[in-house]
């Protein structure tokens, strides 16, 4: 990778279901080894962006790119990614570690390494003493935890987490906001969207906000809360409320 390469990159990037624009020719740019909290309300288009950067729906215009491989060409971009969407891609009829270990098949990772990574992210999320148990019995911040391991398991370049933190309680997720600083810190590019602001304050080197499948806020955390009118005390909070609604404070 040249030092000029970006880690995700969209241009014009638009889709349309029928007559309605969930996402409206948005450009950004994510630097390698940076954490990119993506913000917005319900149906502001989160997870349809998500879903084109991921290869998962193809873009009705414009374009993307994860390390300059075209979302086009899946097979190259699904290499390089991982992903965790809102609610996790699991089977309940197998055991924790048995997902793992199927995910780990179908990512060629050998077995040998697979096991170690698989055991080193059970006793990190407190998975170990339940690895043996149906996923069907475990409580939905088990199974955020599952797939947040398959999502690290091939240790991917970039990184997507959708609601990460979702339903685990603060001792779990202040696990999981370390390991994304500490994935971050390592090189990996981490897109992050949620609707728990002080996560995005902590972690992110850039925000992006998206209303009405637009980008309207854009730049580091600080950056912005500075350009916010409600005073010196501002939050991502005061930011997210002045770019997305008609009333309160703006952004310049």
């Amino acid at each position: 990778m040249s030092d000029t390469q970006l880690a995700i990159e969209a241009t014009g990037l638009r889709k349309r279901f029928g007559d309605t624009v969930a996402v409206d020719s948005i450009d950004f740019a994510v630097e390698p080894g940076t954490v990119y909290g993506f913000l917005g309300p319900n149906g502001a288009g989160k997870t349809t962006t998500m879903r084109m950067l991921t290869t998962l729906t193809r873009p009705s215009a414009g374009a993307a790119r994860i390390l300059g491989a075209s979302v086009g060409d899946r097979d190259a971009v699904r290499d390089l990614i991982g992903y965790l969407p809102e609610e996790p891609p699991v089977f309940d009829e197998l055991t924790g570690y048995e997902q793992l270990e199927y995910f780990a098949r179908l990512r060629d990772i050998p077995a040998s390494t697979a096991e170690r990574r698989i055991d080193a992210w059970l006793e990190r999320f407190d998975l170990a003493g339940d690895a043996g148990k149906r996923i069907e019995e475990y409580s939905k911040g088990m199974r955020q935890k599952v797939g947040l391991v398959q999502a690290l398991l091939h240790e991917p370049d970039v990184l997507f987490l959708d609601e990460p933190t979702s339903g685990l309680d603060p001792r779990a997720a202040r696990t999981v906001i370390d390991a994304i600083a500490e994935m971050a810190s390592e090189g990996h590019t981490i897109f992050l969207s949620t609707h728990i602001l002080p996560v995005v304050e902590e972690l992110a080197d850039t925000v992006g906000v998206l209303s009405d499948g637009r980008i309207v806020a854009e730049g580091a955390p600080e950056d912005l809360t500075r350009q916010v009118e409600s005073g010196s005390d501002s939050t991502l909070e005061d930011v997210f409320l002045a770019v997305t609604t008609d009333h309160g404070a703006t952004v310049q």
